[in-house]
């Protein structure tokens, strides 16, 4: 008793503040630590030449089977010391650091002699490796794998049974410190048995494996190669190819019309700029179902690849005719003429993106504008696709918070990755919404001159100079205003802020206004978003209800504060039924057409295991945009679809 009573006794004998600093916790401990300083130890970029000797690179592409490229590399060494290599980072023409550097695998190091290299990452740029070279060595051997996507869950598939897509900044490492013009290299790659390849580089071939001229790194990676089983090359022009790579040899049967029509695609951009900024070219072009579809610029060619049916199913190919005029007008706006932040010495500098209104806008305008001159599209498909563009940049209800100027950052931060709302977080508008306001310059420039310019003055000043130079002549913004104001005088710069750099919401349609034309709706689809839904397999009612819905019910598209939002719908919903009848694309039609007298739409949506039955507030029918002539006789608009080398045909 005594033992328990002992501790109650203490406790009376205490102080009460002793009694309380007994009761309360102990002070908590935060341990501050302070920041260390981050040193970088990648050598920067410097306009000085590699002089150890040129870089040999061998890919081995045959083990197509499981999709693996197979690299020895070999970087001549005069003297020993530290040496970083890099893996390309920030990739030009993707305008981001999209450098697939995780699907490296194998990587090894030798001396001359085989002796091995110890190598470490840096831990602030992983797409630096460190080594220690030891002298004597004569030269570092790198040995790796490049694991080529085997599922599209991967990445793009650039490697099949029958076709493969290299590019040298997937497969390659080049030594930092200097600029990438300044590295020689030379490169060969082994091909299967049967195998042709196409490239801007001039080449030799022995048995299967093809080696290519000796040349500088950022040519190179500026020369990505098609090759394939199945392959089919048409001239142009003199110094313009397009170089055919297929699944079958029947998608390689194009007729002799369309193949005028791409000849005279290459005319009108020539007509145009008055310059090339190019030796020769080559369009690398893929019909393939199983190669990853591409459009990617590049000074001499470009890389190109589409679905089967390009040639064979030529109306449904509309989607696609004008991939080709813009890629290639990219060898004058992007390559040549490039924004001065957005060229960089190496691959490991960053790019900074804000001109990309110019950059992509301007190409996408003359991408359509060239395909109309052309015949590659008619100038009702060109009207069309227009109008859709116009349509769906009113969709995008994210203008009232993000300008445009701000979408051109896109690229690094959304890399095109899905985006559950996209109509409010924006993605890449500056490529239709800089076309609008290229269509908009095009449109003053004619009424402020009466007709007596137009926009193609401002492309031959602005890229029509120095013939034959496929070197980089950077310009900024100021350089931009400044031509235009040598066309015609005009406050550009307040007209590229308010469109550029202010909220809105709507697209600018001064195009079609002063160019004779007006956006309208009707209940038919016009040819654009009919091929659309034909080859896409869905029901386009983005205009009207606010949704795009798959054939098979699956909601691909929710407009924000469309009807369809305000119904708490979300991309990835089903639709199982509309009203009492079984979901089908036709019924959804029915049920769209049904709102314009006055019925109801009612639609029965799954989500997860969760069912519900929605009636979207909406009474417009079915609608579809599409532009009416707004004036008589020719149109500023229609001058500028006018082809400049002789009647366009009839595609």
């Amino acid at each position: 008793m005594r033992r328990c009573l002992l501790p109650a006794l203490l406790l009376l004998t205490l102080p009460a503040s002793a009694v309380l600093a007994q009761d309360q916790p102990p002070a908590p401990l935060r341990s501050a630590p302070v920041a260390q300083p981050i040193l970088s130890t990648v050598p920067e970029a410097r306009d000085i030449a590699w002089t150890s000797g040129a870089l040999k690179l061998e890919v081995d592409a045959t083990d197509t089977d499981r999709r693996i490229l197979g690299i020895r590399q070999t970087i001549p060494m005069s003297t020993g010391g530290p040496l970083t290599l890099l893996f390309p980072e920030w990739l030009p023409g993707h305008h981001a650091p999209r450098g697939q550097i995780e699907k490296i695998a194998g990587l090894s190091f030798t001396t001359a002699d085989g002796q091995p290299l110890r190598w470490r990452r840096d831990p602030l740029n992983v797409y630096a490796f460190h080594l220690s070279v030891p002298e004597g060595a004569g030269a570092v051997i790198a040995s790796f794998q490049f694991l080529a996507p085997t599922a599209g869950n991967q990445g793009r598939i650039v490697m099949t049974d029958s076709l493969l897509n290299l590019q040298w900044n997937s497969v390659s490492l080049y030594p930092a410190g200097f600029y990438t013009r300044r590295i020689p290299i030379q490169a060969s790659v082994t091909l299967p048995e049967g195998w042709t390849a196409a490239t801007a580089l001039n080449k030799e071939r022995e048995g299967n494996t093809v080696r290519y001229e000796e040349t500088d790194y950022e040519t190179l990676v500026d020369s990505p190669i098609f090759a394939g089983l199945h392959a089919r090359e048409v001239e142009l022009a003199p110094d313009v190819r397009l170089s055919i790579f297929a699944d079958t040899e029947e998608e390689l049967k194009a007729t002799e019309p369309q193949i005028e029509l791409h000849r005279r695609m290459v005319d009108e951009a020539v007509a145009l700029f008055g310059a090339r900024h190019y030796d020769r070219y080559n369009f690398l072009l893929s019909i393939s179902d199983k190669l990853g579809g591409i459009g990617l610029e590049h000074h001499r060619l470009s890389e190109n690849g589409v679905p089967i049916g390009y040639f064979t199913q030529w109306e449904r190919a509309l989607g696609d005719r004008d991939l080709l005029a813009h890629e290639f007008v990219h060898s004058w706006n992007g390559k040549y003429r490039r924004p001065e932040m957005l060229w960089t010495p190496d691959f490991a500098t960053p790019m900074q993106d804000d001109l990309l209104w110019v950059y992509e806008g301007q190409t996408q305008f003359w991408g359509y504008v060239l395909s109309a001159r052309s015949g590659m599209l008619s100038k009702a498909e060109t009207l069309d696709a227009l109008a859709a563009i116009a349509a769906r940049l009113d969709n995008t209800r994210g203008r009232t918070w993000r300008p445009l100027i701000d979408t051109t950052y896109d690229p690094i931060i959304a890399a095109r990755r899905p985006k559950a709302w996209s109509s409010w977080q924006r993605s890449e508008d500056y490529y239709n919404e800089g076309l609008m306001i290229w269509l908009e310059v095009d449109a003053i420039i004619q009424r402020e001159t009466d007709g007596a310019r137009s926009i193609d003055d401002f492309a031959k000043a602005f890229f029509g100079m120095n013939d034959r130079d496929w070197g980089v002549l950077t310009y900024n913004r100021q350089d931009v205003i400044e031509t235009l104001n040598g066309i015609v005088a005009y406050d550009w710069d307040a007209l590229l802020r308010e469109r550029l750099e202010q909220t809105n919401t709507e697209v600018t349609k001064a195009g079609f206004d002063l160019g004779g034309y007006k956006l309208i709706y009707g209940s038919v689809p016009n040819s654009t978003i009919r091929t659309g839904e034909t080859v896409g397999k869905y029901v386009d009612q983005s205009f009207g209800t606010g949704l795009i819905v798959g054939e098979d019910g699956v909601v691909r598209t929710v407009v924000w504060d469309s009807p369809a939002f305000k119904a708490a719908m979300a991309v990835g919903d089903t639709i199982t039924a509309v009203g009492d009848t079984e979901f089908s694309a036709d019924a959804f039609r029915d049920g769209v057409r049904a709102t314009a007298q006055q019925r109801p739409l009612t639609v029965t949506v799954r989500r997860d295991k969760r069912y519900r039955t929605i009636t979207l507030d909406y009474s417009g029918g079915l609608r579809y945009p599409r532009l009416e002539k707004s004036q008589e006789g020719p149109t500023s608009l229609d001058r500028l679809l006018s082809a400049r080398t002789g009647e366009a045909p009839v595609n």
